[in-house]
Formats: structure tokens, sequence, C-alpha cells
């Protein structure tokens, strides 16, 4: 098997400078791409749109990452993998200043689309540039330490953008992400050393990946955990403020403290993947779908509504360091191919749960969206079963 890290950086204290810099660019992306969970309604009204439609930035940015990452690993194939991500985190800026002036609902989508490329392109880069800056025996705690970004942008994105658009509007709140992504760029480029090409042919068609077992199956367990959390977790202000009848403060309280779970989350995950991993990615889709459901049988009754979204948080931000690590196991040799497979996959169910829970919320209501949520996360659970099954005869 061809060595997957850059034994220049292997024992150097510079390599977790550079993943380092990398989480903070993840961070930066994540909570960029899921602000509008917090901000549906203020921009519903500002912009003259339903709820539903609003949901739908989330959902191009979704298609835009999906194509990217589909071409990505071929169309840079000659280009030093510093350089494209360095690209990548300009345009999450650009990205930024566009929603944030954004006059009208088309020029909003623009922002959005621009923000899908960069997300789409930095992510397909971002296990393989791990597995080149560290050995093979720290890449998931590397993984994990990316996944941490998610976890704390998912702290951040949330509460941060319900605070601030109350008193500084929506605009000012996606403004925040501009300077975030300046600094992240600025760390970047001092810490990420050259990554030149590995002089290795890129996989001209990702999807010819899909022919293995394994791969096909983990991929569908990752599309369906994906949809069924975004078909409820897009829509959650709305049944917050509707159904439990929560404040903005109480409401970006919970959000916080979703956050932190998965931060703990995270670290838990990062520590039992060694000897446990399909069994997390068993458990934490099922455990999702119990949630789900007691959100819908609760949903007026603020404490155990809280407490169910705690949990939420905790299990829902653990799972993709789970999936990283299953990709740097299952495909050690052709990272960047399975990294921009597996985020067009997940950008996809991004794009596909927004999508379909949108509508759901705007013509049956808010049960039929966590109702449809729960039975993908049920389905996502019997194929990471079915994944372990495939591939337990190639795993430690």
């Amino acid at each position: 098997m061809e060595t997957t890290y850059d034994t220049r950086l292997a024992d150097d204290a510079a390599a977790w400078g550079a993943v380092l810099s990398m989480a903070l660019c993840v961070t930066v992306l994540i909570a960029s791409e899921f602000m509008p969970v917090s901000l549906l309604s203020p921009i519903a009204a500002d912009l003259g749109i339903t709820e539903g439609r609003t949901g739908q930035a989330i959902s191009i940015s979704g298609a835009f990452a999906v194509v990217t990452s589909l071409l990505v690993a071929g169309l840079t194939r000659r280009i030093d993998r510093k350089v494209v991500v360095s690209g990548f985190t300009v345009l999450l800026i650009l990205s930024g200043l566009v929603v944030t002036f954004a006059p009208n609902y088309t020029l909003l989508m623009v922002g959005r689309a621009m923000l899908g490329v960069a997300i789409g392109g930095f992510w397909s880069m971002s296990t393989s540039i791990v597995m080149r800056l560290l050995s093979e025996d720290l890449v998931p705690r590397g993984l994990a330490l990316l996944n941490a970004g998610n976890a704390i942008a998912a702290t951040i994105a949330a509460p941060l953008g319900s605070f601030l658009g109350a008193y500084v509007g929506w605009r000012g709140a996606f403004f925040l992400v501009v300077p975030l992504g300046v600094l992240a760029l600025i760390w970047q480029w001092i810490r990420l050393p050259p990554l030149p090409p590995r002089g290795r042919k890129a996989s001209g068609n990702l999807l010819t990946l899909l022919g293995r077992r394994p791969v096909a199956l983990g991929m569908a367990s990752i599309l369906f955990f994906f949809m069924g959390q975004f078909t409820l977790f897009t829509y959650l202000r709305p049944f917050l403020e509707g159904v439990t009848g929560l404040t903005v403060p109480a409401f970006s309280a919970i959000l916080l403290i979703m956050g932190l779970a998965g931060i703990a989350g995270t670290w838990i995950a990062g520590r039992l993947l060694r000897t446990r991993l399909f069994s997390i990615l068993t458990v934490i889709p099922l455990a999702m779908a119990v949630l789900a459901v007691g959100l819908i049988a609760l949903g007026s009754m603020p404490f155990p509504v809280s407490l169910l979204l705690l949990a939420w948080g905790f299990f829902g931000t653990a799972a993709p360091v789970g999936w990283g690590t299953w990709l740097s196991r299952t495909l050690p040799d052709d990272a960047e191919a399975g990294g921009g497979l597996q985020v067009a996959t997940i950008q996809l169910a991004i794009t596909g749960g927004a999508a379909t829970g949108g509508m759901l919320f705007d013509t049956i209501g808010w049960w039929g969206a966590f109702a449809f949520g729960a039975a993908l996360l049920c389905g996502s659970s019997l194929l990471a079963l079915a994944a372990w099954r495939a591939t337990r005869k190639f795993l430690p």
C-alpha cells in the first residue's frame, strides 16, 4: 500500500498547526452554510418570501457543493493543494460579502451558490490533506480535530446568528463570517506547507467507486443520515417558535447547548473510533430517529424538547468524524476521489433534506418533515450495519 502521508511532516509539530488552520476554515465554512437555520424567519420577512423557500438558501449551497466535489480532483490535479484550498477560502469570503449586501432573493442565492463551491472544494480535499500531514495512526485524531471545527461552528452559527439577528439584523450576522474568513485565510497560508500533486492520476469518474460494495453501502448510509438530519434541523427555528413557544433568547440558548453537546460528542467519538467504528455509525442515526419521534410527541413542552435537542447535538455532530475515519480506512490510496464522492453525497443529502423538509413544512406541517427525517435516519442505521458486514474482514 502506498504511504499516504508526507514523511517530511510526520514528526513535525508544524503538521498539527496546519491541521488547526484547516479546522478554523472548516468552522467558518460550516458556520456560513448553516447560518440561515437560525435566521429563516427574519430573512423571509425581509425578502417577502416563505420560510420554506428561504430554506432553499441551504439547498442551493448544497447543490453547488455536489457539483464542485465531483469535479475538483480532476480539474485541480496539477495544482498545489495549498493553493487550491486557499482559493476556496477566498471564495468563502466573497460569498459572505455578496450575501450580506444582497438586495433581493436572486443575489442571496448567488452568494449561497458561491459558498457551495467553496464548501464542496475544501471538504473534498480535507481528508486527503490530513492523511498527507499526519501518520496513519494519527489520522482519526486529525479528522476529529477538523470535526471539532464543525462542532464549534454548530455552537457559534445558530445561537450567535439568532442573537445578532435580533440586534443588528440578519445581514449583520452574515457579515461576521467575513473577518473570520480573512483570519482563516491568513493562518492557513502561513501554516499549511506546500502540497504538490502526487503525480498519480486522479480518478476520472468518482462514481466508479460505487462499484465497490462497501463504498456503495457506506455512501448510501451517509446519504440517508444527512438527508434525515437536515429534513428536521433546517426548520428547527419555526418549530421552536411556533410549536414550543420559545422566545429568541431561549432559542439561542438551546442552540448553544446543542453546539456544546456536539463538541463533547465529537471528543468522545474520536476516542472510540479505533475499536468501535461501525457501532458508532450504526447507533448514532438510530438514536437520532428516536429523538425525532420524541420531538413530535413532546413538541409543545419546552423542557423535554430542550433535553431532546441536547442529545440531538451530541449525536449529530459526532457522526462526520466517524464517516471521515471510515473513508480513510476504506479508500486509503484514493482519498481525494473518495473525499469528493463523500462530500457530493453529503451535500446532495443536505440539499434533498432541506428541499423536501421545506415542501413538507409548507404543505403538511412541521411534524411531516420531522417524521420523514426519522424514517431516513432509521434507514441510515440499517445501511451502516450492511456496510459493516461488507467491510469487516478488511478492518482491524
